[in-house]
């Protein structure tokens, strides 16, 4: 179900951003708010467009299987399963610290009586 629902995901999201791009641009922006623009509230375009219908599916779509990916990882911990983290090798043995070529070795301890 949590593989069904990511690959569903991932695919509505590249269709949203393919469907945005391929839409023209309305023209006035923030200026039209502001300059006593003649069009409607809500644009002079009227009825939505066929992409603009897509965009409205896939965006509910998008919204609902963030839900439903969200809900399922609270419950289950994780939703991506992740691979169990590499065991790190063991150092190597060090070898005894011999006295550099010159130098006095040091005396030898006394034992104790």
């Amino acid at each position: 179900m949590n593989t069904f629902l990511i690959v569903v995901h991932v695919i509505v999201s590249a269709v949203l951003v393919i469907v945005i791009l391929l839409q023209a641009g309305k023209g006035s922006g923030l200026g039209g708010a502001f300059g006593g623009s003649s069009q409607a509230v809500f644009g002079g375009r009227g009825a939505q467009t066929f992409l603009g219908k897509v965009t409205s599916a896939s965006a509910a779509v998008f919204m609902l299987t963030s839900l439903s990916l969200s809900y399922l990882s609270t419950r289950s911990g994780s939703v991506v399963k992740e691979a169990p983290a590499p065991v790190a090798p063991a150092p190597p043995q060090s070898a005894p610290v011999l006295p550099a070529q010159g130098a006095p070795a040091a005396p030898a301890p006394t034992p104790a009586k």
